[in-house]
């Protein structure tokens, strides 16, 4: 069986070590959006050791904290579904009042047109010199 996480690096690589990668999702309506992924094949949070987990989770975090500096958001989700992709990866998630699903899930029903976007390639540098940062400081 074929897996995509495993096959394409998932997005724009953000920042990586042997353990996991950051990447930018790339969606037009949400900014932001990154993914936390482990760079082996494990389905589930309980298939890694204690200390696997709580580095994973600490670069989950290391992310949440980034996109809430850079892009002030009302709120961050946070989201481990894994179930068209059974490849362990969090989704890191800026939300806005005004955004086109708010206050569902992005995966939801549309709930507005989608506001004006927010230039990728100035977010995604800012995002990549800001995780370097966090990440390996």
């Amino acid at each position: 069986m074929s897996c995509d996480l495993c096959e394409t690096v998932g997005g724009e690589l953000l920042w990586q070590d042997q353990r996991c990668r950051v990447v930018l999702v790339g969606d037009p309506d949400y900014a932001g959006f990154s993914r936390v992924i482990w760079q082996n094949h494990v389905r589930e949070m309980t298939d890694l050791s204690r200390e696997d987990r709580t580095h994973f989770m600490s670069i989950v975090f290391a992310v949440e904290e980034t996109l809430r500096q850079i892009m002030q958001p009302d709120k961050i989700n946070l989201a481990s579904l894994g179930n068209l992709t059974p490849h362990l990866h969090w989704h890191v998630i800026p939300r806005f009042v005004g955004d086109k699903h708010f206050p569902g899930p992005i995966w939801g029903q549309v709930m507005r047109e989608s506001p004006s976007k927010t230039p990728t390639n100035e977010l995604s540098d800012r995002l990549r010199v800001a995780l370097r940062e966090r990440c390996l400081g």
